[in-house]
This record gives structure tokens, sequence and C-alpha cells, in this order.
């Protein structure tokens, strides 16, 4: 008597789908294999570590996780050595394996290829001694998925505040992007850090998302954190918390951030 063939077992998300296509966009329902980097033609691709959870959102997700990286590269470009009394080189940037409490789990470290092709040949006067820092995560759950990507160098830097606007400024020129709610300055009950978080609103492929970023800047570290989910994405740029943002964004802050030596 001949066995029944083995039964695949389910995804993470209920059993394996057929493809199927949304806005010409490929649309599996199990994870996609590996991806190159997000961006250079793979606009639209959920990144590996982050499974698509329906035709719109997913795809919405896929395109916004692209422009994350893109755009945080872009923010984070026009640093190098020069000039003289600056501040003392006390604190650092990490790229952790996980990020808030654990929620959000890295998929690529940046930091080594577009972070440093972003600072190669750049000069910023009122910066030195940079080194990029450029950190690609997702989170999934049952009910959500989700990205964050942080982007940024850590250094010597005499003007804080102006590197804090330079790496949403850049954000804001990337091709598909425009800026949807102005940038404005939050600091989270408790904390005595000045963030500037704005709303971009990212559009590729006929579909148009919100991508929330807020960015710090202080003597030695300075990043812009972009986030997505189901729920923001989707929203009108006005109706995204970005208090919220700014409250994730501290607690990246509080974990890359890490005494040297």
């Amino acid at each position: 008597m001949s066995m029944p063939p083995p039964q695949q077992p389910p995804g993470p998300y209920g059993p394996p789908q057929p493809p199927n296509h949304h806005g010409g966009q490929p649309y599996p329902g199990q994870p996609y294999p590996p991806q190159p980097y997000p961006g250079q033609g793979a606009w639209g691709q959920p990144p590996t570590g982050l499974p698509p959870r329906k035709n719109r959102t997913g795809l919405v997700i896929g395109i916004v996780v692209g422009s994350l990286v893109v755009l945080g590269v872009l923010g984070a470009a026009g640093a190098a050595l020069s000039g003289s009394g600056f501040p003392e080189a006390r604190y650092r940037l990490t790229v952790p394996k996980t990020l808030v409490d654990g929620k959000y789990q890295l998929v690529q470290d940046h930091s080594d290829t577009e972070g440093k092709k972003a600072l190669k040949g750049t000069y910023d006067s009122k910066i030195r001694d940079p080194k990029p820092v450029v950190g690609q995560y997702a989170f999934e759950s049952p009910k959500a998925s989700g990205a964050l990507v942080v982007s940024g160098m850590y250094g010597r830097f005499k003007d804080p505040a102006e590197a804090r606007e330079k790496m949403l400024r850049g954000a804001t020129d990337a091709e598909g992007s425009s800026l949807g709610v102005p940038a404005r300055d939050i600091t989270p009950t408790g904390s005595d850090i000045t963030l500037s978080c704005q709303v971009l609103t990212v559009r590729q492929g006929g579909v148009e998302s919100s991508l929330p970023m807020c960015a710090w800047a202080d003597e030695n570290t300075s990043a812009s954190v972009g986030i997505v989910d189901q729920e923001t994405a989707l929203q009108k740029p006005g109706s995204v918390d970005l208090a919220k943002t700014a409250e994730t964004t501290l607690k990246v802050r509080a974990e890359m951030r890490q005494p040297i030596g």
C-alpha cells in the first residue's frame, strides 16, 4: 500500500498560497528568498526576514523598506575629515542583532557597503572622523509585520542640530519621495533628548505610502530612523503618530549608542 506524500507544514501565516500578481509585482504566499540590496532593482520586493502578508499592505511595506534603506543612506551622506576644535570622541554606534527590546530583528547590516559609498568623496566642515552605520530590521507576528531602518554615523560633531537636520533633509531629496508632514522637533516625555521628526510620502509602482522618520544628533552620534508597518504605511501623512515614532527612535538610540572603550 503506497503512502500519501508528506504534507508541507504551514508557514507562519497559514498554508502556502499560489502566486498571484498585484500592480505588476509578484506576490507569493511564502517569504521571498534572499534579495539583493533593496532599492537597486528590487523595489517592491520584501527582503528576507519580512514575509508578505496581504497583497496591498505587503507590497506597500516592501516598497517602503527599499525606500528606507536608500533614503537613509542619502541622509547619511555629507561628511568627511576636517577642521579642529571638535568634541572628544566618547561614544560610537553599533548595529545590534535586535532593537527596541527585541522587537526588531536585524535583516542586513549595510554599514560597510552602502554606508561607506554614501560617505565616500563627501565633505562637511563641521564633522570629523565619521564612520557610517546603516542597519535594516524587521518584525513579524501572527497579526502584523513591519520594518525599521536606522542610518547615520558616529564621530565628532561641532553642530549636532545641523547634523540632525541634514539627516532628514537628505531623505526628502530622493526620487519618488515628497514631504508629507514637515519636520518638527519632539522631546519625548521624561527625556531631555530633542528629536526632529517628519513624514514622507513615497510613490512607487502606483502605490502611495506614508513613511515616518525621526533623527537625533549629539556630539558623537547622529542617525535617522524610519519605521513602517501595515497601519502607518496606509495612513494619510497627517494621521501618522510622530510622537510614537519619536519614542521608538529614542529606544533605538539608547540601544545603539555605546561608550568607546
